[in-house]
């Protein structure tokens, strides 16, 4: 099925708020993490560390578990085993405000009738409750997320339908910043996109990573990885290696990642 909706449908008021202060970072921890959908276990063994103001590339083959990893960060998948934590807190108790869930293009209705500013707006609907309405607060985060992204003025009003591949993951990203989400997951977030666009939307995850954004992604395109991201991790099923792209990268890493399927 396809959804409007990219964080969770029925997004709920979080009680996990963080407030960065100059020079604080706030960490996610993944420990022991397994799982399993009925009887085929996914992901096993999963550890990692990655801190605000930084990005992580989850790179391996189709299969490798990425979509579920980031997925179980977001609170949208309950582990067989294991705990997600970011700041110290429980990651299920920082659902719709300290996470925002990005999926795969093709898992978004396009064809809904909504212009960028109206799917920038939802960013604020769980902050609002049941009957809220927008106040000047609202109005100034919806247009600092649709300044940071560059949608602003006429593009703002354009139908979702009508836009270019670069153009709809931006909207969608502004929709996080407007939500004030810290940590960004981004399932594919490069796919179908022209070498302009991939350069224009990276250049922006570089921004948000300066203001003390997380930003994970899955990604593919090997040969991109150190114009966005910081860190790497390699997966497939287990966790391969993780460290700096150019230190990860090796030929030996790259292999195990993508030639030896039988891990679980």
């Amino acid at each position: 099925m396809k959804h409007l909706i990219i964080l969770q449908e029925g997004a709920e008021m979080s009680n996990c708020k963080h407030v960065h202060t100059e020079g604080q970072t706030h960490q996610l921890l993944v420990n022991n993490l397994e799982v399993a959908y009925r009887t085929d276990t996914v992901l096993k063994d999963i550890n990692l560390s990655a801190h605000c103001g930084s990005s992580l590339a989850l790179v391996g083959p189709n299969g490798a578990g990425k979509s579920t990893l980031l997925k179980s960060i977001a609170g949208l998948i309950k582990p067989k085993k294991g705990e997600i934590t970011w700041a110290g807190e429980d990651n299920m108790k920082c659902r719709g405000g300290e996470f925002a869930y990005l999926p795969q293009n093709e898992k978004v209705n396009w064809d809904f009738p909504i212009t960028v500013q109206g799917v920038v707006e939802m960013g604020r609907y769980s902050q609002l409750g049941a009957w809220g309405k927008f106040t000047k607060k609202d109005d100034l985060a919806i247009q600092r997320a649709l300044d940071l992204m560059e949608m602003n003025g006429e593009l703002a009003q354009r139908q979702i339908s009508e836009l270019s591949g670069g153009q709809k993951q931006r909207a969608f990203i502004a929709r996080a910043i407007a939500q004030e989400a810290h940590v960004l997951l981004l399932d594919e977030p490069f796919t179908g996109l022209d070498r302009e666009h991939t350069a224009n939307l990276s250049r922006l995850l570089r921004k948000l990573t300066k203001e003390s954004r997380l930003v994970i992604a899955s990604h593919h395109d090997i040969n991109t990885l150190t114009d966005t991201f910081d860190q790497i991790l390699l997966l497939n099923r287990i966790v391969i290696a993780m460290g700096e792209c150019r230190d990860t990268l090796t030929e030996e890493n790259l292999n195990l990642t993508f030639k030896n399927t039988s891990h679980v």
